[in-house]
């Protein structure tokens, strides 16, 4: 009776030892598992953090180009304007007058690409970090099928 009691109390003590290593690996992996769920989350933030950044500094550039822009345009609008109050004849009102048309609309489509320019740039800036991390998700799924 003394070795059946011996055999149960060792196969008892074999199923906890082994039941408490089970135990321990599951613990190991799910913390493993949260590590790896907690760094990708934080290189998701810095991508979105990264992609504002190229968004702001976009918006930036797009505003103090219009700004100058507009300065700019008022301080032909005015010369143009005294040019006109100077001007002795009609047709050199229609001379300055078509020339500062002309100006100002070569001047204003010129601003526009320029600020398709930005806004395409600003654009793909923006996304780039967001693709990237996109890409390295989808690789990281598809590597572990």
């Amino acid at each position: 009776m003394q070795k059946g009691a011996e055999a149960i109390k060792n196969t008892a003590e074999r199923f906890t030892a082994a039941g408490d290593q089970a135990f321990r690996e599951g613990v190991e992996k799910s913390i493993a598992g949260l590590n790896e769920v907690n760094a990708a989350s934080k290189r998701n933030l810095e991508a979105v953090v990264e992609s504002v950044t190229a968004a702001t500094k976009g918006a930036e550039t797009l505003g103090a180009n219009t700004l100058a822009f507009t300065k700019k345009s008022w301080e032909d609008a005015t010369n143009a304007a005294q040019a006109l109050t100077s001007a002795k004849s009609i047709q050199e009102v229609i001379e300055v007058q078509t020339a500062w048309a002309k100006g100002a609309m070569e001047a204003y489509l010129a601003e526009v690409t320029r600020a398709t320019d930005i806004v395409s740039a600003s654009v793909k800036d923006s996304f780039k970090p967001l693709n990237e991390r996109a890409t390295a998700t989808v690789e990281r799924f598809q590597s572990a099928r």
